[in-house]
Order: structure tokens, then C-alpha cells, then sequence
């Protein structure tokens, strides 16, 4: 193998990605590049500026 493989293998499959808060791998939110999983969204979702419509 060369060096290029060994660098980039693994990088980009589900089990890599976390959530930056808990570290979970389950219901992870990538969109805006959050990477926060949907429990910790729905904690600080209003300090980053969502807002909740129902």
C-alpha cells in the first residue's frame, strides 16, 4: 500500500464521524457542518441561532 491509502482510509465512513459534544455516533446532524447529535441540537440549538416553529 502506499502512503496516500494508509492516510485517507477510513476517514470518511459513519463509524468516524462523531458528535463534538457527547462523542455518539447515532443521529449525528452534518448539515451547516454542526456535527452535533440530535440530542445535543435540540440542548443548543437556540445559543446558535435556530429557532423552533410549532
Amino acid at each position: 500500500m502506499s502512503a496516500q491509502t494508509n492516510n485517507t482510509k477510513n476517514t470518511n465512513k459513519k463509524g468516524r464521524r462523531q458528535c463534538i459534544r457527547c462523542g455518539t455516533y447515532k443521529g449525528l446532524i452534518r448539515s451547516y457542518n454542526l456535527n452535533l447529535c440530535r440530542r445535543c441540537f435540540r440542548e443548543v440549538a437556540e445559543k446558535l441561532g435556530f429557532k423552533k416553529y410549532s
